[in-house]
């Protein structure tokens, strides 16, 4: 009887590792990197200087300001309002995957799809309109990659890039507009292609917002974009964000995503070391002197945009075509972007049986989103810059 308990508490416990893995698979693909140049660069004062604390700090609190907001269910019952007013399937569609698009402008990609991704489920699974589950939620995963480009918050490489380089916010926003367009157009254009316009009727559920906290929680958050504009020190709005949120949600400060704030740390030293090592440092120096966009945005497929902008950073002051590269780069594959891996585990939860379909439609979409941003940019690029 002993026995067995004990080996079903191995059980248990080695699920619940295999589980943390597959949650944070980047993040230990971080340590690791970061452990392993150690050895090549053994830490000294320099690693002091690998960290860039204001970005982490924005990060942190965009993040813990949103999970609050999330927990009083601001934007679900402000998306579900929207909703409601549809009157057919293709506009019910594109107004969850443009809902999706501008909250990534505001509160990040990953969190726009942790918020939104089940509204499209609930919209969807509960006028019968399944069939057309799979392609929003893929579309809702590009429009959250890619509508937080135009934002220094939008994504989180964007935040990193806007601070290490100094970029002047309107200098950020026309670097990113031509992008920006094209890809709400294509967007528009993929929905009306591959949504029928279908009569629907969205069943109404009625939530009640609590107003005072909306209230605080919104100046909060404006407080948190002033400080990544630079109008407030950092460090004044990160204490007045945990103070508040200790007294009003501490639920808030344990929902943030802490595996992104250490894989960002981890990231720090993997990229700094490397920017230590003269041969790594000469290679990626000339592959990105023959074309910082389209080598950034390859990068970006095999170990996703966060890390691709945080270690090509230090080997090129081409801020214009690194922050093109690395936001376009954030289609394509389903690792290009640590947001998809989100929108995967929400439609895996829903249909497991679906997974092949929808990764092979995931990834026709994706790379037609890649190749096609990357083709118009770089004709853009020739013209007009």
């Amino acid at each position: 009887m002993d026995s067995a308990k004990k080996h079903i508490t191995r059980q248990e416990v080695i699920k619940e590792i295999v589980g943390f893995a597959k949650r944070n698979t980047v993040l230990l693909i971080a340590i690791a990197a970061a452990a392993i140049t150690s050895f090549i660069v053994p830490p000294d004062a320099a690693y002091l200087g690998y960290f860039d604390f204001k970005t982490l700090a924005c990060l942190f609190s965009v993040l813990a300001v949103v999970c609050a907001l999330r927990n009083i269910r601001f934007f679900t019952i402000l998306a579900r309002k929207i909703v409601k007013l549809c009157k057919n399937a293709r506009l019910c569609v594109i107004t969850l995957i443009y809902i999706t698009f501008i909250g990534s402008m505001l509160i990040a990609n990953d969190m726009a799809l942790i918020t939104f991704l089940p509204l499209g489920y609930f919209a969807l699974s509960s006028t019968g309109k399944q069939k057309y589950l799979s392609f929003t939620f893929i579309m809702q995963n590009i429009a959250a990659n890619l509508g937080g480009m135009i934002t220094p918050f939008g994504n989180p490489q964007n935040l990193y890039i806007y601070n290490k380089f100094n970029i002047p916010v309107g200098e950020f926003t026309l670097i990113m507009l031509f992008p920006f367009v094209v890809s709400i157009l294509m967007i528009t254009v993929f929905c009306i292609i591959f949504v029928k316009n279908e009569p629907l009727i969205v069943n109404p559920v009625e939530e009640k917002l609590n107003v005072p906290r909306a209230l605080i929680y919104s100046v909060l958050f404006v407080l948190s974009i002033l400080m990544v504009f630079n109008v407030v020190h950092y460090s004044i709005v990160l204490w007045i964000i945990i103070i508040a949120l200790m007294i009003l949600d501490r639920k808030a400060l344990a929902k943030v995503d802490y595996g992104l704030l250490f894989t960002f740390c981890a990231f720090f030293i993997f990229s700094g070391n490397m920017s230590r090592i003269d041969a790594v440092s000469n290679l990626f120096s000339h592959l990105l002197s023959v074309n910082t966009m389209v080598f950034s945005a390859l990068s970006c497929q095999f170990i996703s945009n966060v890390p691709s902008a945080i270690l090509l950073s230090n080997f090129t002051g081409n801020y214009r075509e690194l922050l093109l590269g690395v936001n376009i780069g954030g289609a394509g594959t389903l690792i290009a972007s640590l947001a998809s891996l989100i929108t995967f585990r929400e439609y895996s939860t829903q249909y497991p049986k679906n997974i092949g379909r929808y990764l092979f439609k995931f990834t026709v979409f994706n790379f037609a989103f890649l190749l096609g941003l990357l083709g118009l940019q770089s004709i853009f690029n020739i013209f007009f810059t």
